[in-house]
C-alpha cells in the first residue's frame, strides 16, 4: 500500500512539473511545417499562403486583417510536431475566413503570439508550455488578380 502511495505521488508531481512549467517562445521554419504531409493535407489549396513581405500578385480587392491562435496538445509529441499541427490549424482558420469574405489568398501572414507581431518570409514563432503549445498568426484576406 505504500509503495503504490509513493508511485502515486511521484507520478502526481511529476504531471505537475509539467504543468507549470514556464512557456517557452521558440522560432520555427515555415517550410518544414509546410513540407509535412499531415499540415499539407489539412490546408485548402485554392487559398494562396503569403508570408512576410512575399511577392504576389495584385490586389483586386482587400477584406482586411484578421488573427487567430491555435493551441495544440504537446503529449506524445515532439514540440516541433505540436507546433506545425498548430501552425496548421492557424493558417487554416485564416484560410476559412478567405473563403468566407470571397478571397482567394492571405497575404502578408505574420506571427503575433502574445501580440508581439514579427514578420518573416521563412519563420513563425511557437509559444511552448509543459502540455500545450500555441500559435499565433495575423495576415491580409485579399482577392488577388490571376
Amino acid at each position: 500500500m505504500k509503495i503504490k502511495f509513493f508511485i502515486i505521488a511521484v507520478v502526481l508531481s511529476l504531471f505537475t512539473a509539467v504543468a507549470f512549467a514556464e512557456d517557452e517562445l521558440t522560432t520555427m521554419a515555415i517550410q518544414d511545417a509546410m513540407d509535412n504531409p499531415k499540415v499539407q493535407s489539412s490546408l485548402y489549396e485554392d487559398i494562396a499562403l503569403y508570408w512576410g513581405s512575399q511577392g504576389h500578385p495584385d490586389v483586386i480587392k482587400n477584406f482586411g486583417e484578421f488573427k487567430t491562435s491555435k493551441r495544440a496538445n504537446k503529449l506524445g509529441k515532439s514540440r516541433e510536431s505540436a507546433c506545425q499541427w498548430a501552425l496548421a490549424s492557424a493558417v487554416k482558420a485564416l484560410q476559412q475566413r478567405a473563403r468566407k469574405e470571397g478571397g482567394n489568398a492571405v497575404i502578408n501572414i505574420r506571427s503575433n503570439v502574445l501580440d508581439n507581431e514579427v514578420s518573416s518570409e521563412t519563420s513563425y514563432e511557437c509559444l511552448c508550455g509543459g502540455m500545450m503549445v500555441n500559435v499565433a498568426v495575423k495576415g491580409d484576406v485579399v482577392k488577388l488578380a490571376k
